[in-house]
């Protein structure tokens, strides 16, 4: 059975009338034009409507993830002057938006987030002057910063992440180019050590999103292989013994640098695409079956991010 954020009481100290929702933030349109929007899709209807109060700066390729019931967070991503360190916190309660003071510790873009609810977030991989494989870990108690001794088995960018909360981690695939890689980093949240898995994704790609039914599995969708195609395909990863599957609907079109975000319990979400889609694709959960939203994103965005108040 999922552990959800209600089942730790999360909910009861977030304030009441918090609903839980998808979110999607950032990102670029076609023609290039970078994005502080952020669209949130409410549960359980997905019905969408755009925040007041966008990003404060209009960037893409950035990170999502979310401490459930409390806050969540974009990191990271390009502006116009290259990668950025700004961390905007958005609290559940109201959709309020504040900048950390202390952003990422280094100006990071191609990251992913993942979260612990209710302890910590990590924010991993991506490129600064170089890639890295670097994992910025955030006490969601005061947002103090430390960096993990051990970071990801290889430099990445374009990574995924997931988390089963209370468990573990996942960051996966990326590429170093011309490299472009099948490797799953697995942080445990315990002590924060590394393992890698015996099975990664497939195939190798870069531009791939997670999401997690917290307690079940992850899935790690879409990206771009080494000399293409673009992939539709959504790989799942068994929380119980790690074991990966293909879900016999990938996504309903091939694509790369979407936003992912999830409801456990209930369904996972990917939305937009590096081709300036409006898409946003859901899947049920347990039973994996995918629908298509009637009201997708306002505009085609690719290269956004998502973080979920899960419901």
């Amino acid at each position: 059975m999922p552990i959800r954020p209600i089942d730790h009481g999360i909910f009861a100290a977030s304030g009441a009338g918090a609903p839980g929702a998808a979110y999607f933030g950032g990102g670029q349109i076609s023609g290039g034009t970078r994005q502080t929007k952020v669209e949130k899709f409410a549960y359980p209807d997905d019905t969408r409507t755009a925040l007041g109060t966008g990003l404060s700066a209009a960037r893409n390729t950035l990170a999502g993830m979310a401490n459930s019931g409390t806050a969540g967070y974009f990191a990271g991503g390009y502006v116009s002057s290259g990668a950025t360190d700004v961390v905007d916190k958005f609290a559940f309660s109201d959709d309020s938006r504040t900048t950390l003071g202390s952003g990422l510790p280094a100006a990071t873009y191609g990251l992913a987030g993942m979260a612990n609810w209710g302890t910590a977030g990590y924010f991993g991989g991506g490129y600064t002057t170089t890639y890295v494989t670097t994992v910025y870990k955030i006490a969601f108690s005061d947002d103090s910063w430390s960096t993990l001794s051990t970071g990801l088995a290889s430099t990445s960018s374009g990574v995924g992440a997931m988390a089963n909360s209370g468990t573990a981690g996942y960051i996966g695939g990326g590429s170093h180019w011309p490299s472009y890689h099948t490797t799953m980093n697995k942080f445990a949240f315990s002590d924060d050590s590394r393992t890698t898995l015996s099975s990664g994704i497939s195939p190798g790609r870069d531009g791939v999103s997670g999401m997690a039914n917290s307690g079940t599995a992850g899935y790690m969708g879409g990206g771009y292989q080494s000399g293409g195609p673009t992939q539709s395909v959504v790989d799942k990863f068994a929380f119980s013994d790690d074991s990966r599957s293909a879900l016999s609907s990938g996504l309903s079109s091939a694509r790369s640098y979407t936003g992912a975000a999830a409801n456990s319990g209930t369904a996972g979400y990917y939305a937009g695409a590096s081709g300036y889609e409006d898409t946003v694709d859901k899947f049920a959960f347990p039973g994996d079956s995918r629908t298509t939203l009637g009201t997708g994103l306002a505009s085609g965005t690719g290269y956004l991010a998502g973080m979920a108040n899960e419901g």
